[in-house]
C-alpha cells in the first residue's frame, strides 16, 4: 500500500497564546491508502482534533499534514483535498440538509457542479451501497439513527472520496444502528477500496479495523495492529481505556495463572480458548451444531 495521509510533527492548539496546551502534541502518523484504521481515546484525548487536519478543516499550529502529497495548509489544494477526504460527523441531523433522502445524498455532488444525469447516477450507486436505495424517496425524519448516519454516509460516498474519516459516527445511536454503521464502512474498505478511518471509543468497534492507533493528552502511544494493541491491557487501564470485554477476562484469567493465548479480540475466539482450556482429555474439537 502506498501512503496516502502524512502527520509530520503536527502540534496543534485551539488559542494563540503561548501558554495555551496543545491539544495535539507532535503527532507522527502515515495512513496507507486503501485501509481500515481506528483511532481511539477517551474524551478529551486529542482524537477528533487530529480527525479534523486529514480534510483541513482544522490547520497545524506547527507541522504538516500531507494527502496524497498535498499540503493541507495550501489553499489552492483545499478543493482536491477536501474531495478527496469525506468527513462524517458523530450526529447524523447535523449533516442532512434535505426533505427527501436522495436529494440529501445528492447535495454534495451539487456543489461539485457534476451534470445531473451522472448525479443521478452516483446517487444511485451511494444508496445502493449503503442498503438505502428503496429509501431514495423517504423523508430522512422518518428513519431511525442508523438510517440517518448511513444515508450522511452516501451523501460522501457519491462524492466518490479515496478517504472516509468517520468521527465517532456511531456514538448517538443504539446497537442496531451501530451494527448497521459499522457493516457498512467495512463493506465500502472491503468492495470499494475507500480508506476508511473510524474515529471511536467502542473497542468493539476498533478490533474490526487493520489497525489501531490509541491516542492520550494528543500524543500518539500505541499504534499497531489489534491483537498487538489490546494484548497491552495494563497500559490500555492506566490511560483510562477500555478493552473489549473478552479481552479483559482473558487478561484477567492468565495474570490468574491459567494457560490461555496471550491476546483474544472476540467472543468467539474466547469461546475458543475457554473450550481448550477446559476440555476433557481426548477431546480435541470444539461441538458444531448439524
Amino acid at each position: 500500500m502506498s501512503a496516502f495521509i502524512e502527520v509530520k510533527d503536527l502540534f496543534f492548539r485551539y488559542e494563540e497564546a503561548e501558554n495555551t496546551p496543545f491539544a495535539l502534541d507532535g503527532v507522527n502518523l502515515t495512513i496507507d491508502k486503501g485501509s481500515f484504521v481506528a483511532i481511539v481515546g477517551h474524551n478529551g484525548s486529542g482524537k477528533s482534533t487530529l480527525a479534523k487536519h486529514f480534510n483541513s478543516l482544522y490547520l497545524p499550529t506547527t507541522g504538516d499534514v500531507l494527502v496524497e502529497g498535498m499540503n493541507t495548509k495550501d489553499d489552492e489544494h483545499l478543493f482536491d483535498i477536501r474531495k478527496s477526504v469525506g468527513l462524517v460527523l458523530q450526529n447524523p441531523d447535523n449533516q442532512i440538509v434535505a426533505g427527501i433522502v436522495e436529494e440529501d445524498v445528492a447535495f454534495g455532488c451539487e456543489n461539485l457542479g457534476i451534470p445531473p444525469k451522472e448525479i443521478r447516477q452516483r446517487v444511485d450507486e451511494a444508496l445502493r451501497a449503503v442498503d438505502m436505495y428503496e429509501y431514495r424517496r423517504h423523508s430522512p425524519d422518518k428513519l431511525s439513527g442508523g438510517q440517518k448516519q448511513r444515508i450522511a454516509i452516501a451523501g460522501i460516498i457519491a462524492m466518490e472520496p479515496v478517504c472516509i474519516v468517520l468521527d465517532e459516527p456511531t456514538a448517538m445511536l443504539d446497537p442496531q444502528g451501530r451494527d448497521e454503521v459499522i457493516q457498512t464502512i467495512q463493506k465500502l474498505n472491503r468492495e470499494k477500496g475507500i480508506t476508511i478511518i473510524l474515529i471511536t471509543h467502542y473497542m468493539e468497534e476498533a478490533v474490526l479495523a487493520d489497525r489501531v492507533v490509541m491516542i492520550d493528552s494528543g500524543k500518539v502511544f500505541l499504534d499497531g495492529t489489534p491483537r498487538e494493541v489490546f494484548a497491552n491491557v495494563g497500559l490500555l487501564k492506566q490511560h483510562r481505556l477500555d478493552v473489549p470485554q473478552a479481552t479483559e477476562l482473558n487478561a484477567k484469567l492468565r495474570n490468574c495463572g491459567f494457560d490461555l493465548p496471550e491476546c483474544v479480540l472476540g467472543e468467539e475466539e474466547c469461546a475458543e480458548a475457554l473450550f481448550r482450556l477446559l476440555k476433557p482429555a481426548g477431546k480435541e474439537d470444539i461441538p458444531t451444531e448439524e
